[in-house]
């Protein structure tokens, strides 16, 4: 039987004088991020879009989920779109948020949503064609497990990538769970990263999953468990208005599904990972490259932003210079 796989894509526009009011009613505590460029707007929404429906059109239904903005050339006729804002899926308890975690931790609530879905910020990008069988085999998610140790710099994220492993560890073992799947973990589909496995692997607990930063395949059911199995722990996260330090965020989710041995091993050459820096030549070889997904993250305020903004539309151009259905 052939499963309907729905994307899902966040976005904000930090420039929305609406949004920046409502949210100036509320003050990120000491240990929140409220940064600048969590909320920018790199204008390249539109080349998410054309690289779907170029490199994936086999999806399902696109849900654009937003605090209530929606750009003004997008064609929300479009039969694939669904529009979904914050208050039609999150608990008001939680509302205003503007934290993602809050966001990303409440999407199996969404309205209509397939079981099978395929969750994205709006820094991920499809970027060569794409196949069903890049995302989900059947109903089992697509993913890579990699084990890895978690080096502290003292940054929010450091505290999250701890919260969530002290989540795991209290309901799986390490080895327990590679050794129920072995191959699934020992597998040259992981490459470099099969030697982060075998040097790992004595260890009892969880040191770390290595994440990739890119578009995550899900199934809702896994929502519901999580949810179910630490209700306080997603409920205080959900609580804060911003990202703080004392979250736990989506890729529980995913190291949940992994533990499960529910998933599909992936090769970790599907996509790539990209940082904005001073110097932001290497841009044009990614474009270039072959890889099927990228995510082009915007972590500092140290570069000049217009300068990296207008070389990053000017590539997408080239890469998609059509038009796609979802503009007007």
């Amino acid at each position: 039987m052939e499963n309907k796989i729905d994307f899902v894509i966040i976005w904000v526009d930090g420039d929305d004088p609406n949004w920046l009011e409502e949210k100036a009613k509320y003050s990120p505590g000491f240990r929140a991020d409220g940064k600048k460029h969590r909320f920018r707007d790199w204008d390249n929404l539109r080349y998410w879009f054309r690289g779907v429906e170029k490199c994936a059109p086999w999806v399902n239904n696109i849900f654009f989920v937003t605090w209530g903005h929606i750009p003004s050339w997008l064609n929300t006729s479009n039969p694939k779109l669904k529009i979904v804002k914050h208050s039609d899926f999150i608990p008001k308890e939680y509302l205003p948020t503007f934290s993602s975690h809050t966001i990303e931790l409440n999407l199996h609530r969404i309205k209509d949503l397939s079981e099978n879905f395929v969750y994205f910020n709006d820094d991920f990008f499809i970027l060569n064609k794409t196949e069903k069988e890049d995302f989900f085999v059947g109903n089992v998610p697509k993913d890579s497990a990699i084990l890895y140790t978690n080096v502290p710099t003292g940054t929010i994220m450091d505290n999250i990538i701890t919260n969530n492993f002290a989540l795991i560890n209290k309901h799986f073992r390490s080895k327990e769970v590679i050794k129920k799947d072995f191959f699934k973990w020992f597998t040259l589909k992981n490459g470099k990263y099969l030697y982060n496995n075998i040097a790992l692997y004595p260890f009892k607990n969880f040191t770390g999953i290595r994440f990739e930063h890119l578009p995550n395949s899900f199934n809702k059911k896994t929502f519901y468990k999580v949810w179910e199995a630490e209700y306080e722990v997603l409920h205080t996260t959900c609580l804060h208005r911003f990202r703080d330090a004392s979250d736990v965020n989506q890729w529980v989710m995913k190291y949940w599904q992994i533990c499960e041995g529910n998933f599909a091993p992936r090769n970790v050459k599907w996509g790539k990972y990209y940082e904005y820096t001073e110097d932001n030549s290497r841009l044009n070889s990614l474009f270039e490259s072959k890889c099927k997904t990228i995510c082009l993250n915007d972590v500092s305020e140290n570069y000049d932003f217009e300068s990296a903004k207008k070389l990053t539309i000017d590539l997408f151009e080239k890469k998609f210079p059509e038009k796609s259905s979802f503009e007007i």
